[in-house]
């Protein structure tokens, strides 16, 4: 399934089924975390949400033909990329149905179980000191073939997604603005995704170069997007802004403070939250190398990319709820994940069967609202199941791509 790289950007970015958000009323967003092989969760839900869109627009129906802009941070990352990437006929090189049966063929090549014993916990340990868990050889193989030589100005709808430049101790966002504006941003999305997927500690730094047309180069020095924003649904909102403070004729004449014209989806990987899987006791015990490994687990990055994502999600609770717009962000997210479910790397066919299910009961979950003083996700009693939510939302984004088709006609 290797993409059609070879097409001019300027003739991809003009073959886009979706028209511009001047075209209609809304902005819409779709946004992925970050989480490994949880990406099995929301694959699940986007799959259920591309449904119900062929059930209102026909069976060609795709996610990248509705939103102005996907967003992804690692696992995430590499969803977008099978969602936006062109292959045949300009479509995406991948339905969000087989994206799980991506996960579930290749996951245990990308994160590959080391032989059970006595030793295993020592290696391992040695391991976090010597070098990455896995050397990435696969996955980025894997990466490659799926995504040939296309570019991010060469994707079927914009996306942005977070990387972290070890080098310069900040974050590189790669968004399809920045890319058309700036050859030296319009990297590979094969070297993109392999950048945001390399989580410290499991896969190693990557490093590439970008090359603009007077021989200009720049240098990258790349880790996990989610040290920099696990959840990025505001860095797609704030992609966006700039667009709109720079008079984008894609969006001109909306204004910067129309952030009531956002429609936003945004589903997490699932958090071990409500598992309470550390106490300040255990902690206040622990050294450098308890802080990077714990009983198969890694509690210092846990940390940073669930705090990053909560605040994120805070963020814009509060944003749309002062808007009065709580109805145009919806958040999904499981918080009460334990044990091998809440790991980013463990692939066995249970583990990831049950990561589908958790999908699954997902959809059949009321919608809920993360409360601002606990962190804890809490059902909305009047606004039904995300399954009722998705199919909503299903048909305000079908709804807006008639609009902006009539309108461009």
């Amino acid at each position: 399934m290797a993409a059609n790289g070879d097409a001019d950007a300027s003739t991809m970015a003009s073959d886009r089924s979706i028209q511009p958000p001047s075209m209609g009323k809304l902005i819409t967003v779709l946004s992925i975390d970050g989480g490994g092989i949880r990406g099995l969760i929301p694959a699940t839900l986007l799959a259920f949400l591309e449904a119900k869109l062929q059930e209102l627009d026909g069976p060609d129906a795709r996610l990248a033909d509705y939103f102005d802009m996907i967003a992804g941070t690692s696992t995430g990352g590499l969803i977008t990329a099978m969602l936006t990437t062109p292959g045949k006929d300009n479509r995406p090189v991948f339905s969000t149905r087989q994206i799980n049966e991506f996960y579930l063929e290749n996951g245990p090549k990308i994160f590959p179980k080391k032989q059970a014993g006595p030793l295993t916990q020592v290696a391992t340990m040695a391991g976090l000191v010597m070098g990455p868990k896995y050397d990435g050889k696969f996955l980025q193989s894997k990466i490659r073939s799926l995504t040939g030589e296309t570019r991010v100005s060469q994707t079927l709808t914009n996306i942005v997604i977070p990387t972290f430049d070890v080098k310069y101790l900040q974050p590189a966002i790669f968004s399809s603005y920045e890319a058309k504006n700036d050859k030296l941003k319009d990297a590979l999305i094969s070297d993109i995704c392999i950048s945001t997927s390399a989580a410290p500690t499991y896969f190693p730094a990557h490093y590439f170069e970008t090359k603009d047309d007077r021989g200009t180069k720049r240098e990258f020095h790349l880790v996990d997007g989610g040290v920099a924003a696990n959840n990025p649904t505001m860095l797609a909102m704030t992609a966006i802004t700039k667009e709109i403070i720079l008079e984008n004729s894609d969006f001109f004449p909306i204004k910067p403070i129309d952030y009531g014209r956002f429609l936003i989806i945004s589903i997490g990987t699932g958090t071990a939250k409500q598992a309470e899987k550390y106490t300040a006791f255990e902690c206040a015990k622990w050294g450098v190398l308890r802080w990077l490994y714990d009983g198969g687990f890694t509690p210092l990055i846990d940390i940073f990319s669930h705090a990053s994502a909560d605040l994120v999600d805070i963020h814009a609770s509060v944003l749309f709820k002062a808007l009065q717009s709580e109805n145009q962000y919806l958040r999904i997210q499981d918080d009460s994940l334990d044990g091998d479910l809440s790991s980013v790397d463990v692939t066995t066919k249970e583990n990831m069967e049950n990561l589908i299910n958790i999908g699954e009961k997902l959809l059949k979950t009321p919608v809920s609202r993360i409360n601002l003083e606990t962190g804890v996700y809490e059902h909305c009693g009047s606004e039904g199941t995300n399954a009722d939510a998705l199919a909503r939302f299903a048909n305000k984004l079908s709804d807006e791509k008639k609009r902006r088709n009539a309108k461009a006609n």
